[in-house]
């Protein structure tokens, strides 16, 4: 496997760093990891908890053993030291810099008042959002019952009154905070992959109201995180036996930057336990200036689903990134203008745009699909891009088209 320098221009000042470890070689791995570089590694497969800070309490690491990688904290030339150690193919496959990533919200202005106006009835007159409208959903759509979605973000209002009678399985990985969502973006993407769509207030805007809802809170209540929290939520998600995973967030690429091999890595073997990752195309394009952006991290990983986002007369969202490079394309698009969806309280809802919002709509509806067809991982894949509606768009911006619920 192609390397870097573990010192490279990806390093985010964190200290940390991704170690990959070859397939089922976990043990070897950690000795490996304190042979040639002194650092001692806890495993998932030896304690109970998924938090990178509670293993770095006693530790140098933490080992997600179910995916087979480890965050680090390293010195620089403990970093090569393992870096020298993949050159004798070894366990260790690669080593890369953590990266800091960020919630994905368009930025303030992005939202015109004609759009949910645009599709039909206002929220007011409307039983359902436009976004549930435009994915086909009806009367008689599936709720994706019995389906497991980790939604992994700011966490979650867990005084929300549209949840009262909700089984919310919820957990922390943020260093000193608790799963209360402090920030609303976290509650947001909850709301409309599994929320209502009969509340007492307003419209529906639940896409799969009979899922089981798994909060990770993996991002801060600033709304930022890193890629160890992130893989934190993901390996606890596969534990917990979820068929998709969430992710509204990512940090902005360059064109022509490969993606994570780490994370594509992470994202095939989650696949091998029958979890999806679903996750942002990014929100770095200003499309009426002349200028699109390259897909983000993770969403840029080929075996993660990378969701653009419409509004809602079905054109591209001015911010929304695109396929502008080989090292990354859009797979399929969702509703990701004007969003209204649950919110913190005591505000209880709001609406607004990003890719983050889209992202949500299309982990609703393959819960659906994976309810009525018992479809999982790359068959899961394949139906929602095969069921999508074709758009009059270039597949660059739109992949498949838009998802539709079965």
């Amino acid at each position: 496997m192609s390397t870097t320098s573990a010192t490279g221009s990806g390093d985010t000042g964190t200290g940390r760093y991704l170690v990959l470890l070859q397939e089922d070689s976990a043990a070897a791995g950690l000795r490996t990891m304190a042979r040639v570089a002194g650092l001692r590694a806890a495993s998932t497969a030896d304690v109970s908890s998924f938090r990178t800070a509670d293993a770095l309490s006693g530790a140098d690491g933490l080992l997600f053993h179910d995916l087979g990688v480890a965050v680090v904290t390293a010195a620089h030339d403990q970093a090569d030291a393992l870096l020298r150690a993949i050159a004798d193919r070894g366990p260790i496959a690669r080593i890369e810099p953590e990266r800091t990533v960020h919630a994905y919200t368009a930025p303030p202005g992005e939202s015109d008042e004609d759009t949910v106006q645009g599709r039909g009835p206002t929220l007011a007159e409307a039983s359902l959002t436009w976004g549930l409208r435009a994915l086909g959903i009806g009367d008689d759509t599936a709720t994706g019952a019995g389906i497991r979605v980790a939604v992994l973000d700011t966490g979650f209002a867990v005084d929300h009154p549209d949840f009262a009678d909700r089984d919310v399985e919820a957990r922390s990985f943020v260093d000193g905070e608790d799963v209360d969502d402090g920030h609303g973006h976290g509650t947001h993407c909850i709301g409309t992959a599994c929320g209502p769509r009969a509340p007492e207030e307003g419209p529906g805007y639940g896409v799969a109201p009979g899922a089981e809802i798994y909060a990770g809170k993996v991002l801060s209540n600033a709304g930022s995180g890193t890629d160890g929290d992130i893989l934190s939520g993901i390996a606890w998600a596969v534990n917990n036996g979820c068929a998709v995973v969430s992710l509204s967030l990512g940090a902005p690429t360059q064109a022509g930057e490969p993606h994570s091999e780490t994370f594509e890595t992470v994202a095939r073997r989650a696949m091998q336990r029958n979890t999806l990752i679903v996750a942002a195309a990014g929100n770095d394009s200003d499309r009426a200036g002349g200028t699109i952006a390259p897909i983000s991290h993770p969403a840029n990983c080929p075996s993660v689903l990378a969701v653009g986002a419409v509004d809602a007369s079905m054109a591209v969202a001015n911010f929304s990134s695109g396929t502008v490079d080989p090292n990354g394309a859009v797979d399929v698009v969702g509703p990701g203008v004007n969003v209204h969806s649950s919110w913190t309280m005591p505000e209880r809802y709001n609406s607004i745009s990003g890719t983050s919002m889209a992202t949500p709509h299309v982990a609703g509806v393959a819960a659906l699909i994976a309810e009525k067809h018992g479809a999982r991982a790359w068959e899961l894949w394949a139906r929602l891009g095969q069921s999508a509606q074709r758009l009059p768009l270039p597949s660059t911006d739109v992949g498949a088209g838009l998802v539709q619920a079965p």
